[in-house]
């Protein structure tokens, strides 16, 4: 305890350890909330509310009954084409 006192205290490198544990901390926060927390959640649920959406968009629904074999491919094109125009990129300006 003499020498402490006598070389003039622990100096300004004292100062790093809050840093280092402000830096472990943050870093552990991160890591749980990428790994742990977000493996909760899956794609189907919305990301803001955390809710499962109530029915499907009519694009997955024809996508879903073209590859349970429903509907043959040239109805799927067709079918999809119409839909696109309502539902997918041709109502917001991009190309068809």
């Amino acid at each position: 305890m003499n020498t402490l006192a006598y070389s003039g205290g622990p100096g300004p490198w004292i100062l790093l350890f809050p840093l280092f544990w402000a830096t472990v901390v943050i870093g552990g926060v991160t890591l749980l909330r990428r790994t742990v927390l977000r493996g909760r959640r899956g794609p189907w649920q919305n990301r803001v509310t955390g809710e499962t959406p109530t029915e499907p968009s009519p694009i997955t629904l024809l996508g879903r009954r073209f590859a349970a074999g429903e509907i043959d491919e040239d109805e799927y094109w067709r079918r999809l084409s119409v839909l696109d125009e309502q539902f997918g990129r041709g109502s917001k300006g991009g190309v068809a």
